[in-house]
């Protein structure tokens, strides 16, 4: 009776065994036509969650005599700032006429001094060591001139060092040994280096010699920028003539230069401060830029402008149904298992 009993049980084992295979194979012949239609709404799931790619940011080849010094040039370069064209005019429209006439008049003076005084012409000099109408006017007169040029003078200064206004974008400069790094905290965009670029990468890319930047600083034109800069390790100077901006980057010291850009284009600057071995290889090149060019290089860089919404979290996706259906081929194996071993042992 026991033999039958265990012959009964064994059979019953045997049949659980082969149904559990034909089971699995069962699931798994239903699985493959299921899972094309879960991973396509995985899938779709995921691209409505992922935010859209940020579009290429291009950037602006530089023009000859734009921004960077030209060949034979014996003034300042063309200025792009409201300053800079302020302190152009007092240039060329006061202190060079101003100086020209002084030098000339001097150089009459001392020629006519030479030939009507020489000691052919006049043996017996002259006695006279006083004249009150001569000393009242070379001492009048360049008090009047200093003070003409004071007037203007102050009121430059007071441009260069006028606050600068709430919506200014605030950047903050870094000079290193010796390279520049740049930080846009009103924009999220963390501190990115810039390096000069080898002599044949700038040939290649058309920017003059020892000026051009493999990372340039990118500015919107018609904002006002602050400018905070300071120094890493020694004293540095950033420098932009076409802007009419340099100021000192000091160790330990936070200075601050405001200005407003004018125009859309590449310009140039350099460390006018001896830093060390490589002071002439720290160059500083900027890409000024309409204020929706610049917002799009703010996101090609994951940063925000402001008054950007933050990006809502996408709807949680169900799972399909199908999904599950791997596992239960797992599932059907372990439910087979057990059954396998006790015949076995038997």
């Amino acid at each position: 009776m026991n033999k039958r009993i265990n012959a009964f049980m064994m059979a019953m084992a045997l049949g659980l065994s082969a149904l559990a295979p034909s089971a699995a194979m069962a699931q798994a012949e239903a699985s493959p036509a299921a899972a094309p239609a879960a991973a396509e709404a995985t899938a779709e799931a995921s691209n409505a969650a992922a935010p859209a790619a940020a579009p290429a940011f291009d950037y602006s080849k530089p023009v000859d005599g734009i921004g960077q010094p030209k060949p034979g040039e014996t003034t300042f370069q063309e200025q792009f700032s409201p300053t800079g064209h302020y302190a152009r005019w007092m240039h060329d429209s006061i202190l060079l006429p101003l100086i020209t006439v002084i030098s000339l008049f001097v150089l009459g003076l001392l020629l006519w001094v030479i030939v009507r005084y020489r000691r052919a012409a006049n043996p017996v000099a002259s006695r006279t060591s006083h004249n009150t109408a001569i000393e009242i006017v070379w001492t009048l007169l360049p008090v009047l001139i200093l003070i003409g040029v004071a007037i203007p003078s102050i009121d430059l200064l007071a441009k260069q060092f006028k606050p600068a206004p709430k919506d200014a974008l605030t950047v903050k400069v870094t000079g290193y040994q010796w390279y520049w790094g740049y930080e846009y905290p009103d924009n999220g965009i963390g501190e990115y280096v810039s390096n000069m670029l080898p002599p044949e990468k700038a040939l290649e890319n058309g920017e003059p010699r020892l000026l051009g930047a493999d990372r340039r600083l990118v500015l919107p034109v018609g904002r006002p920028i602050k400018l905070i800069i300071t120094g890493a390790d020694v004293i540095h100077s950033f420098s932009i003539p076409a802007f009419w901006v340099k100021e000192d980057a000091v160790p330990g010291r936070l200075n601050e230069k405001t200005f407003t850009i004018e125009k859309p284009g590449v310009y140039y600057g350099v460390c006018s401060e001896l830093c060390g071995a490589r002071h002439g290889f720290m160059p500083i090149a900027v890409e000024a830029v309409s204020p929706e060019k610049f917002a799009q290089w703010v996101k090609t860089q994951g940063g925000t402008m402001p008054g950007d919404k933050p990006a809502e979290a996408a709807p949680a996706v169900a799972a399909a149904p199908a999904a599950e259906a791997p596992a239960t081929v797992p599932a059907a194996a372990n439910a087979a298992a057990p059954a396998e071993a006790p015949a076995t042992k038997s």
